[in-house]
């Protein structure tokens, strides 16, 4: 059974910055050839869900949603020596405006379906909480 969870979250006044790791368990991200899809999602109250950053296991390229670029950063550590991948998410210059629960989600990469889309992520965590003041 695999499993996703978040660390990181926390209050902080506009400017500052956080980390925010994920944790898998069950699995290393790292068996499939093909690679993995890994991403940040973000939702605020009374918004929808939102990808912040995405990240690509096998080329690490990178995509960013237009309101995080040039301060927000998605990187894949490698959790073992195994080859694994645990995805990070470190966020400077923060605004009010990124308050909200932030999801770390997985995924194995499928031929057809870009990492920037939902249906790349079968794999959730349960959300940290940032919240900008």
């Amino acid at each position: 059974h695999v499993q996703l969870v978040e660390s990181g979250g926390g209050s902080v006044q506009a400017g500052g910055s956080l980390t925010l790791s994920c944790v898998p368990s069950g699995t290393n991200f790292g068996g499939d050839p093909m690679g993995y899809c890994m991403a940040w999602f973000r939702q605020a109250p009374g918004k929808e869900r939102e990808g912040v950053a995405y990240i690509s296991t096998t080329s690490g390229i990178t995509y960013y949603a237009d309101s995080v670029k040039g301060r927000f950063t998605i990187s894949r550590e490698n959790a073992d020596d195994s080859g694994g991948n645990t995805p990070s998410l470190v966020m400077e210059n923060l605004k009010p405006e990124d308050t909200g629960m932030y999801y770390c989600a997985a995924g194995e990469r499928r031929l057809g379906v870009p990492c920037t889309a939902l249906a790349a992520y079968g794999y959730w965590g349960r959300g940290t909480q940032v919240t900008v003041s």
